[in-house]
């Protein structure tokens, strides 16, 4: 006896389509990867201030808030971390049908967890290569939690004693140890002009 209850997906009548049309630009998600201290989540919340400025609907998902809520029961184990980025994957791809540009700031370390969100999003998805040498991402770290890894106070921590797997292929590499903030933000806006998802006239 089969006690599943079948799931089918309901089509909506207010397309994505429509909803773009309203929001005055496309959707997407854009994929802000990197380690801890290289500038993820300044550049994503930046870059959201200048696409919000601009008229477009936007929502950033910060690594430390989905945590909060969403991925509570998850610890930082390998399993763990897939299943964290399986989740935000899904989310963000409802996100992209409701029309919104969602901006994501996760470590995301291993690089079969971000293509598997490539696969899933298709064209939506545009991963931007947050870059900053392990040293450089030391030196800013005011929460200590580098010293802390090495000291072998926090278990598996990227960079340290996890692994990190830089993207082969981004749409984008932004590398915040040679380059300011304004120039990182202007990088990834006019790759986004570029992909069509910013409206040019606002």
């Amino acid at each position: 006896m089969n006690n599943q209850v079948e799931v089918v997906w309901h089509h909506a009548t207010v397309t994505r389509a429509r909803r773009e049309q309203l929001n005055g630009h496309r959707a997407g998600v854009v994929w802000f990867t990197g380690l801890s201290g290289a500038g993820k989540s300044t550049l994503a919340h930046a870059v959201e201030e200048t696409l919000h400025r601009r008229g477009c609907r936007t929502y950033v998902f910060d690594g430390d808030n989905v945590r909060h809520g969403l991925c509570a029961d998850l610890t930082f184990s390998i399993e763990d971390r897939k299943e964290n980025i399986r989740r935000i994957g899904e989310m963000t791809k409802l996100f992209a049908d409701a029309g919104v540009i969602a901006l994501t700031a996760f470590i995301s370390p291993l690089r079969a967890d971000r293509d598997r969100v490539r696969q899933l999003l298709g064209d939506d998805f545009v991963e931007v290569y947050v870059h900053c040498p392990l040293e450089v991402c030391e030196q800013r770290d005011v929460k200590g939690m580098y010293a802390k890894a090495r000291q072998g106070l926090i278990k598996e921590f990227t960079g340290i004693s996890s692994p990190y797997e830089a993207p082969e292929r981004p749409e984008l590499v932004v590398d915040t140890s040679a380059q300011d903030l304004d120039a990182s933000v202007r990088a990834v806006v006019e790759l986004l002009d570029a992909r069509g998802l910013v409206p040019r006239s606002a």
